[in-house]
């Protein structure tokens, strides 16, 4: 068999093609939840770790570290394979979005911090000496600026978690990586595997040029 008929046969993706599909629907909507979580979830990690008891702060910086730490693979096997030791059983798609959200959380808290931090203090002083408490100068004053700061990097660890559900297959979730694997040894071709990579390219791509649009646009308005 030649390059073209191995590696990029029509006839072979044309039939893999339904369930590559069904795969890439998965693939976002565990990305989509996944994200959104993690946004949620960094956030308040953020605000706890800034602006919380010692204690509080402490907790939130050990969990910020911990999860930034355990590769993400392993945080997987450990939720979908020993959390039914403890009782806890979880379906293949909810161990993903845990994983998942709870490493993004991480990182996302990170990010939020350091925009956070990079305003300057007058802000915070300025909506003091206006009698503002602080959920309403988080709402009103600092949260939206620090917003502005950090779409780049949050559109990054966006396309990051994206790209980690392919870790889904190992828990036999049957998203787009694990889809491509089942139509290739069906097919005994890995033409199905070309076709993962080039629809992982067609959802992916786009991001990551607004990534690049988003800090043209910051580095223009720091000028």
């Amino acid at each position: 068999m030649d390059l073209i008929d191995t590696f990029f046969n029509w006839s072979v993706l044309r039939g893999a093609l339904p369930m590559l599909m069904q795969g890439l629907g998965i693939t976002v909507m565990l990305g989509a939840v996944s994200i959104v979580l993690g946004l949620a979830g960094g956030l308040v990690l953020a605000l706890l770790r800034l602006y919380g008891p010692l204690p509080v702060r402490g907790t939130a910086r050990i969990y910020i570290d911990v999860f930034r730490s355990i590769p993400i693979l392993v945080l997987l096997v450990l939720v979908y394979y020993a959390l039914p030791f403890v009782g806890v059983r979880l379906s293949s798609f909810a161990s993903t979005v845990l994983t998942l959200s709870l490493v993004s959380a991480a990182y996302t808290a990170e990010i939020f911090r350091s925009g956070i931090e990079a305003l300057p203090k007058g802000q915070f002083e300025a909506s003091e000496a206006m009698g503002l408490n602080f959920l309403d100068t988080m709402r009103d004053i600092v949260l939206p600026q620090a917003f502005r700061i950090v779409v780049p990097p949050l559109t990054s660890n966006c396309i990051n978690v994206l790209k980690d559900t392919a870790l889904a297959s190992v828990v036999a979730m049957p998203d787009l990586l694990k889809q491509a694997t089942q139509a290739q040894a069906l097919a005994a071709n890995p033409t199905p595997l070309i076709g993962a990579a080039v629809l992982y390219l067609l959802l992916l791509l786009p991001l990551v040029r607004l990534v690049g649009y988003f800090e043209a646009r910051h580095r223009a308005a720091t000028r």
